[in-house]
Formats: structure tokens, C-alpha cells, sequence
């Protein structure tokens, strides 16, 4: 009877584990490459001000994501810093995440405010947001910890 207990705790336990694994990237936006931000240059947001394009040629895994750079100077600088540069919100959209929902993003509608990335689903969505950062941040940030475990889908 005890061969048969530990048996069913460890076939219970495996069961669990593989559930998770199988669920492990809902607090971050991805593609099914793992790869965050539609593969723009997290580092480029701040130093050129811009989307900039990465590269599959210069990575940096972070949080459950890959990040893609448009160069090796970006990646370094992300590796140095990653918490510096990474988004908010796990890369899901930031007007998005102040309704309590989680919304992929194209990568193309950011702002940095006050050195954090906010990054939104597209430019339609982003001009809402841009109407009223301070609020939309506020109640992002009231969110993000209530639906951060939360897997998008059941939102």
C-alpha cells in the first residue's frame, strides 16, 4: 500500500509539473517563439527613441521571454540591466493591462515614461492611452498584480 501512495504522489506531482510547464508563460507576452515584444529592440526604445527591428542573430533570454536586438552593443546592454529596459506589464499592452485584460502588443506603439517601457496592442490604442498616461499607469499598476498569474484567455 505505500509503494502505491508514494507511486500516486509522484504520478500526481508529475502531472502538476507538466501542467505548469505547459502554462508557464502567461505572465509574460510572447510569440510561440518565446520571443517578447513582436522581436523589437527593447534597448532601442530608450537609446534611439524609436521601434527598431531585432535580430534573431543577437538574443538575450530574460523572464521566460527572448528578447531580440538589432545589435550586439543592445544585447549587451540589455544583459547588463534587463530589469532596466525590460517592458512593463510582462510586454503586454499597457491600456490594456489598466482594464484589467491582457492584450498582445506589435511592438511598433511604445513610450518610455519615467525609464520604464509601456509599450500598447497598436497605434490606435496607444493614442487612447496617451490621453491620460498618469491615470491609465495608476490603474495598470493596481491590476497588474491582481491578473499578472492570470493566463490572458480568462480575462
Amino acid at each position: 500500500m505505500k509503494k502505491f501512495a508514494a507511486a500516486s504522489v509522484m504520478a500526481l506531482s508529475m502531472a502538476l509539473a507538466a501542467f505548469a510547464v505547459v502554462d508557464d508563460h502567461h505572465h509574460v507576452s510572447v510569440n510561440k517563439n518565446d520571443v517578447i515584444l513582436n522581436g523589437y529592440d527593447a534597448v532601442a526604445y530608450f537609446t534611439m527613441d524609436k521601434a527598431v527591428k531585432g535580430s534573431s542573430k543577437y538574443t538575450a533570454d530574460h523572464g521566460d521571454a527572448t528578447y531580440q536586438f538589432s545589435s550586439a552593443k543592445h544585447r549587451d546592454m540589455f544583459v547588463a540591466n534587463p530589469e532596466m529596459y525590460a517592458p512593463m506589464y510582462g510586454g503586454y499592452c499597457a491600456y490594456g493591462t489598466a482594464l484589467g485584460k491582457k492584450f498582445a502588443v506589435n511592438g511598433e506603439a511604445f513610450e518610455v515614461v519615467d525609464d520604464k517601457l509601456y509599450v500598447n496592442k497598436d497605434l490606435s490604442v496607444y493614442k487612447k492611452w496617451k490621453k491620460d498616461k498618469p491615470g491609465y499607469i495608476a490603474k495598470a499598476e493596481k491590476n497588474w498584480p491582481k491578473i499578472v498569474d492570470t493566463p490572458a484567455k480568462e480575462l
